[in-house]
């Protein structure tokens, strides 16, 4: 019975590489663009974004929360550089990423106090309430205009690529970024007390507390680190598209990083996920659209195909957890 758990958690550590495998070989013969060099490269620009996005939703998700205002959040940073470019004349690099860094962080902190401090029920209500919200600040800002002309250091980070040759595209630098940024979040969690009272707080947030960790402030801050990597996420979407549109707060941001971290290996129900599962749930977003695109599938398809997915990875983390309890009581016995 012990070498059945076993070698159940290790296919449902190996599941979503395994996915990503399979995956990839079904589009390389359903398409014969998708392994090119270019096409490689714009998976990694595109799953830049969401990756990043997602790292912050998964410190979330650990401590059993969710953060519906990613999207809408990440959007508002961008705003705001373009605010301050039209209507202030600011070109300032470091005043411009300065201002989304700390509006992102504001914004992340602004969710955890509503949760710690003002004790809403569920930061569902909370972060949904605040999408919307953003989303009417991200067209206030810059009067619901498309502001473009943003200075070469600000558009570097989301459309500049490493050991360019040729007609080739090179390595994208926002995925290069969003590697070290993973990095660092993998030490956080699995190197420091912080990570550490992270998990605690997610798998029995009142026996951490009794425990003597502060679970306000924990919460807190990884609210707030969520709002600090939609701000990077920010800045890259700027950097990919030249511009910053207030209008793209309606892309599904929030659902994609949800998706990609379930996929990934967390769960809903908190304590669970790594920083690498989420890098696996995210390239697989990032396949499922770029193939579907060059599959000429229409709109309304991808928005179908994506919503079952997420969908799916709701019902994994359901079987996952129902299995891991039934592995917990067979092994109780």
């Amino acid at each position: 019975m012990e070498s059945i758990i076993n070698i159940k958690k290790i296919l449902g550590k190996l599941g979503p590489l395994l996915a990503l495998i399979v995956l990839s070989i079904i589009l390389s013969f359903s398409s014969p663009n998708f392994l090119t060099i270019n096409n490689i490269m714009n998976i990694l620009r595109q799953t830049a974004v969401n990756g990043t996005i997602a790292s912050g939703m998964l410190v979330v998700l650990i401590t059993a929360g969710i953060d519906l205002s990613v999207g809408a959040n990440a959007v508002l940073c961008a705003s705001i550089m373009g605010m301050l470019l039209d209507k202030f004349g600011i070109t300032n690099p470091v005043i411009l990423i300065g201002a989304a860094l700390l509006t992102g962080v504001l914004i992340g902190c602004i969710n955890g106090l509503l949760l710690t401090k003002f004790h809403l029920p569920h930061p569902f209500v909370s972060t949904l309430g605040m999408k919307n919200v953003l989303c009417g600040l991200a067209l206030f800002v810059v009067s619901t205009k498309t502001i473009s002309g943003f200075p070469g250091s600000i558009t570097w980070l989301g459309s500049a690529n490493l050991f360019k040759r040729g007609s080739f595209s090179g390595i994208p630098i926002a995925f290069i970024a969003m590697l070290i940024l993973f990095v660092g979040f993998h030490v956080l969690l699995n190197k420091t007390a912080l990570g550490r009272a992270i998990y605690c707080a997610g798998g029995n947030l009142e026996a951490t507390r009794l425990s003597g960790i502060n679970t306000d402030n924990v919460l807190i801050f990884v609210y707030s680190l969520s709002g600090f990597v939609c701000a990077i996420a920010g800045i890259v979407i700027v950097g990919r598209s030249g511009v910053a549109n207030p209008s793209s707060a309606i892309s599904p941001y929030d659902t994609d990083a949800i998706a990609a971290c379930i996929i990934g290996g967390a769960s809903f129900s908190g304590g669970k996920g790594t920083i690498w599962g989420t890098l696996i749930g995210a390239l697989i977003i990032s396949i499922i659209r770029n193939g579907l695109t060059l599959l000429k599938a229409a709109s309304d398809v991808q928005y179908m195909v994506i919503g079952i997915v997420i969908i799916a990875a709701v019902f994994i983390d359901v079987t996952r957890n129902r299995m891991e309890e039934k592995a917990r009581r067979l092994a109780g016995k």
